[in-house]
């Protein structure tokens, strides 16, 4: 599903925001002409260059001298490889002949010699100019592999933006949902999470058009069906009528389940869950046989739809409970 046909882009999805920065951020061009992940330290600063900043991400250490040919060859190569990481670790680069005080307590006796440091202490190291895939097999050791990181972010935006629509911040939900899509545009839980927005927002035919535009992979997903199933229900409760005749009609009779049933589930569309519940409840107590149990399942419905976590759930279910096994 490429970014550009999808109807989540729009108003709803916007373009990446402060929230979601994916991927680390782009390099610049630094004093000594290297990117912004690559620098020189000296004895003075090699502890906060080093230890304190190993602590938030890997760092390597390029001991090097301007004599050493091998160091030429491999400082180049090292300095671009950090870079295109942009950010799973950073390089310092420290000339033992101007600070020769920490390769000697570290015993460094030939260069070109790399450090990993993490959390404040070497971990991994490897002498020579070694080839550009053998760098990349070291990052990726210390680093873990390309692509964890985006992934951990990706997970933990959705992670929040669930929680911006759980608190009922619906906006601010769905511009994260619409970064995380444009960086993983087959995220099924930011795709379940952005119609669940257009829901909030009364936009169901915008919902039901993200909805059967997605993929079978990503359709099949628990998440997504069990917003398939709500709109079924918006869908099936514009056809039951007027609420407020529904209304009258049940308080003249107070045991027409069929009425009830109707109410039950307009009351629902409209994010009633209390009061749907509670209808359905009526009948269970009444008339179990109803429409075949109907009541029951038609709340077990829409308990798959609300989700086990919502509070709703939870109490109907109780409810149902004491009904089932009195």
């Amino acid at each position: 599903m490429s970014g550009t046909d999808n109807p989540y882009g729009g108003s709803y999805g916007g373009q990446m925001t402060a929230k979601a920065q994916f991927g680390g951020a782009a390099a610049t061009s630094g004093g000594n002409g290297a990117g912004s992940f690559v620098k020189d330290t000296s004895t003075a600063a090699f502890s906060a260059d080093v230890m304190e900043e190993s602590r938030r991400q890997p760092v390597l250490v390029d001991f090097w001298a301007p004599w050493c040919g091998p160091c030429k060859q491999l400082t180049p190569v090292l300095e671009r490889v950090v870079n295109e990481a942009q950010g799973r670790v950073k390089l310092v680069k420290l000339n033992i002949d101007d600070h020769p005080a920490i390769p000697g307590q570290m015993g460094i006796q030939s260069i070109p010699a790399v450090v990993a440091f993490v959390d404040g202490r070497p971990v991994d190291g490897f002498m020579g100019a070694v080839p550009e895939t053998q760098i990349r097999q070291f990052i990726d050791k210390v680093a873990g592999p390309a692509g964890a990181d985006q992934a951990a972010e990706i997970e933990a935006a959705v992670g929040e933006a669930d929680g911006l629509l759980a608190a009922g911040d619906v906006q601010s939900a769905a511009q994260l949902y619409g970064a995380v899509l444009q960086a993983d545009p087959d995220n099924a839980k930011a795709a379940a999470g952005m119609m669940r927005c257009m829901i909030e927002l009364g936009d169901l035919a915008r919902a039901s058009q993200m909805l059967h535009s997605l993929p079978p992979q990503i359709a099949g997903d628990s998440a997504v069906q069990a917003v398939a199933k709500k709109l079924e229900q918006f869908e099936e409760a514009r056809k039951l009528g007027d609420p407020a005749a529904l209304e009258h009609e049940l308080s003249l009779h107070p045991d027409d389940h069929e009425t009830r049933l109707k109410l039950a589930k307009i009351r629902n569309a409209e994010g009633k869950r209390e009061e749907a519940a509670e209808h359905l409840l009526i009948i269970m107590r009444k008339d179990r046989s109803f429409d075949d149990d109907g009541a029951r399942r038609q709340l077990v419905e829409f308990f798959e739809a609300w989700g086990p976590k919502d509070p709703n759930t939870i109490a109907a279910r109780r409810r149902m409970s004491s009904i089932l096994f009195a």
